[in-house]
């Protein structure tokens, strides 16, 4: 369990939940942000509960409660006239999955290619929720805690103890990360969905080398293709992915949809950071769509890649059995007379000739050469341009 509170300036963490129940524990120009993995939510429940008393005046319902506690719900969104919730499924990082890839350093090769069993086990993806407050932020996460753990470091300095300035590094996708303190617990709440997003950003580098990969494979026809049931996987994985992201859309667009129907407040400030969280809203769905776009893409590669291997496989049989005719044709007037001067017949024309075989055998050769002159002109027994 992590928490901590926030305000315009400074970033403190505090070292037990309990005391932030008390009256005036957090600052009127504070907010906290409370991070718990789902076992420390399910065994501090009371204490959370006693704290959003204090701070919100209300507690999580008992259905809230349930959605942040199951591990199998999809990205989906909710709210009550108080407080909201968000539930949004990240990449796992258990050991060898994408999640943690995407936060390890880069290969020295960045073309390698990686192997396609382990890539495609890795897929897997775990909810993590968040209840939205005006003062409050409270989020609940896998057993890693990876998301709260990588953003947590975002906050906190290694300076002074306790108390620190942000200091952010720059996004995955080499965009600038902000230099401001989240606004509000809405703020911060996109700020981390963000970074959930952009592992899947991350994700999409490796499996599109693995399909390029495969591409080449199906599509090179001196090599023999035999890795089916990793690309039918993958097909599987990807369109699982299609799902998630298409939750997760939806999930962020209900959020959007919410905001837009509250009312416009009076003070310039707060218009201000409406507008704000309005912005990174609207960022984040659209890093959404563009990692939904390109899983479809990716589908649609693979599909593409499979249609064009058969294409090519049929092609090839085509060239193998037009050239076997052909051969075949060059031969069946050659058996024809050798079948006919091997008839038992006592008179046969050039049998008793002493020059008779190599006559036979020179009409023999010269209709072959004919033949397949022909043939060659034709271009029935041309090489096939590689």
């Amino acid at each position: 369990m992590r928490s901590f509170e926030i305000n315009s300036s400074q970033v403190r963490e505090h070292d037990a939940l309990a005391p932030l129940a008390l009256p005036g524990a957090c600052g009127g120009d504070s907010y906290l942000w409370i991070s718990l993995t789902r076992e420390e939510f399910r065994s501090q429940l009371d204490t959370v509960q006693d704290v959003l008393q204090s701070l919100c005046g209300t507690q999580l319902v008992d259905l809230h409660v349930l959605d942040l506690l199951n591990e199998q719900l999809p990205s989906h969104y909710d709210y009550t006239s108080i407080y909201d919730v968000l539930v949004i499924r990240r990449l796992a990082t258990s050991p060898g999955s994408l999640g943690a890839a995407a936060q390890a350093p880069a290969p020295d090769n960045p073309t390698a290619v990686p192997d396609g069993q382990s890539l495609l086990k890795r897929i897997e993806t775990r909810p993590v929720g968040f209840a939205v407050f005006d003062r409050v932020l409270l989020s609940v996460h896998p057993e890693d805690g990876a998301v709260r753990d990588a953003y947590a470091a975002k906050l906190l300095a290694t300076g002074t103890p306790g108390v620190a300035t942000f200091a952010p590094s720059p996004a995955p996708d080499g965009r600038p990360a902000s230099k401001r303190l989240p606004t509000g617990p809405s703020d911060l709440m996109l700020r981390l969905v963000n970074q959930i997003v952009d592992g899947y950003l991350e994700l999409r580098r490796e499996m599109t080398r693995q399909i390029d990969h495969w591409q080449a494979e199906l599509i090179d026809i001196k090599s023999r293709f035999s890795n089916w049931g990793a690309l039918m996987q993958a097909r599987q994985s990807l369109h699982r992915l299609d799902e998630i992201c298409e939750d997760q859309r939806g999930a962020v667009q209900d959020w959007i949809d919410a905001l837009e129907t509250l009312p416009t407040p009076d003070d310039p400030a707060e218009r201000r950071e409406r507008e704000l969280v309005m912005i990174r809203s609207r960022d984040v769905h659209e890093h959404i769509e563009r990692v939904l776009h390109h899983v479809r893409r990716l589908e649609q590669n693979a599909e593409t890649a499979v249609q064009m291997h058969f294409s090519v496989q049929s092609h090839r049989t085509n060239d193998i059995m037009r050239v076997l005719t052909a051969l075949t044709a060059v031969f069946l007037p050659l058996n024809l007379i050798a079948g006919i001067f091997g008839m038992n017949f006592e008179f046969i024309p050039l049998v008793h000739k002493a020059d008779g075989f190599w006559i036979a055998m020179g009409a023999m050769g010269v209709i072959a050469v004919v033949l397949v002159v022909v043939f060659w002109r034709k271009r029935y027994l041309a090489r096939t341009a590689r």
